[in-house]
């Protein structure tokens, strides 16, 4: 039928499969591997993977929305083939051929298949790759079920209505073997999202005016003090956590709003960060996860925060389609949201969370071995309450200028730390320190293309503390070299060039 079946594409799925390689021999294959490949069931979706090498294993993946608008196609197609090979060409090599899906479901019960309607994106695809020198091995259209070939031309060959993608009970021996090595797609991208969302009537109503007691609460307690506020919503988060880590899987309305409202502020989010000791990542979850879906209209924007530590609890418990797929959904919430734009570069430019946690971490110790700060004497409110260990209710709790010196040298320091902790370490992802290319074994970097209306932020990043800025991550996760510099910029690159394939 097509180039796929002479030739075998070998697939490495990553670190949960101990990167076993998969032989794929045919478009049946490439079809039921997708979710498999990504971690999730992709939907609206342009889906674009790199092969590489003689042997045509594994490189780069891009996923990009498809564009509503026919109009848009070419754009997105142009900008979905640039960066795939910018980020191939980062890891090290350029791919030489590329497969290639589109994923889209008919919007009614019984409409007609979206394979035709599609047709004329697979073309802009598969010239936009020509132009830059790599071939189309394969390019499918998977919707409802099934999947039909671009590629296949022959009067009779392929049924009209498409080919089954083999499932469960009676997968395809290339699924098998997916399997056996301990992947399970996390469902659809879709379904993923759906999971978050706020909740409805009846509780709809007594959230939103809980969410109006706890704002007007909390402006009126920043008007007295900030730094009092700020330590208040630490010490309230803190709490929460604690329950939940007890075990409770709920807050009332009232407390759910207020931890709302206090994550709203930097500070008070960033010691949520710190909840990613292997004990406390399955409650943190479960509390971002809850607060999320309390965000009821019009307090969307309270959610941004709980999604976003949600999406870097999932990256550090190894969840990364989880992550993604999140993430991609705060910054449709809120493109400007610069700790999500961060976290979502990281996970795209193919680093681990190893050198970022590790500056967490000596940043909650440091704090910690602090102890309590005591409140201010000429601002109202209650003393701060010390945290589960020891230290202040929140970050930044130390006023006036000798405070935030103080800051700015710890900061400096945990930085250092981070960076002598990931060089005595050694590697920490596809590519580590020395700026290691993949090898012939392993998977290249998965880039998952924001939503619409998504620019990275122009704003320069603070490498201190727990903002976990591009220059500190960089520098953590890559020696400060040359090499290191480069590649620090090919996220930014990557990232400006992601707005239009979407």
């Amino acid at each position: 039928m097509n180039a796929m079946n002479n030739e075998h594409v070998i697939l490495s799925l990553g670190p949960a499969s101990g990167h076993r390689p998969v032989t794929m021999r045919g478009p049946a294959d490439m079809a039921e591997l997708l979710p498999y490949l990504l971690g999730f069931y992709p939907d609206d979706s342009i889906v674009a993977v790199g092969l590489q090498g003689p042997d045509l294993h594994q490189g780069g993946v891009i996923r990009a929305d498809v564009p509503e608008s026919p109009a848009q196609w070419p754009a997105a197609a142009d900008e979905t083939a640039a960066l795939l090979v910018a980020l191939s060409e980062r890891h090290g090599e350029r791919p030489v051929q590329v497969l290639l899906y589109l994923c889209q479901d008919p919007t009614t019960a019984h409409a007609p298949p979206v394979v035709d309607g599609l047709r004329p994106l697979a073309d802009d695809l598969r010239a936009a790759f020509g132009r830059r020198g790599v071939a189309v091995k394969e390019s499918l259209c998977v919707s409802d079920g099934r999947w039909w070939s671009f590629l296949c031309r022959r009067a009779g060959c392929c049924d009209p209505a498409g080919n089954p993608i083999r499932r469960a009970p009676g997968p395809g021996p290339a699924a098998a073997a997916a399997a056996f090595a301990g992947l399970a797609p996390r469902g659809s991208r879709k379904a993923i999202i759906g999971g978050l969302a706020p909740i409805g009537p009846p509780g709809a109503d007594a959230q939103r005016a809980a969410l109006a007691r706890a704002e007007a609460a909390e402006a009126a307690e920043r008007a007295g003090s900030a730094a009092v506020a700020r330590e208040r919503g630490a010490e309230l988060l803190d709490q929460a956590f604690a329950e939940f880590a007890a075990g409770a899987r709920e807050l009332d309305d009232d407390r759910a709003a207020r931890v709302l409202v206090a994550l709203r502020d930097r500070h008070t989010r960033d010691r949520g960060v710190e909840y990613t000791r292997p004990a406390e990542l399955a409650p943190a979850e479960r509390l971002w996860r809850f607060l999320a879906r309390r965000a009821v209209p019009p307090y969307e924007g309270c959610a941004v925060a709980p999604l976003t530590l949600l999406a870097w609890a999932s990256w550090v418990a190894g969840d990364t389609a989880t992550a993604r797929v999140v993430l991609g959904h705060v910054l449709r919430l809120d493109p400007s949201y610069l700790l999500a734009e961060l976290l979502y570069e990281s996970l795209n430019d193919g680093m681990a969370p190893d050198a970022l946690l590790a500056a967490v971490e000596a940043q909650r110790r440091r704090r910690e071995e602090d102890g309590p700060v005591p409140a201010r004497t000429d601002a109202p409110g209650p003393a701060p309450a010390a945290g589960p260990g020891g230290g202040p209710g929140g970050h930044g709790g130390r006023p006036g200028p000798a405070g935030a010196a103080r800051r700015r040298r710890k900061a400096s320091k945990a930085s250092k730390a981070a960076q002598a902790a990931a060089a005595e370490r050694g590697p920490v992802g596809p590519v580590g320190p020395a700026e290691a290319a993949p090898g012939p074994g392993d998977p290249g970097p998965v880039a998952l293309l924001p939503a619409p209306g998504w620019v990275p932020a122009s704003r320069e990043r603070s490498a201190r503390g727990l903002r976990l800025g591009r220059a500190a991550a960089c520098r953590s996760a890559a020696a400060p070299s040359a090499a290191g510099r480069h590649r620090c910029r090919g996220v930014r690159r990557a990232a400006r060039g992601a707005r239009h394939a979407r």
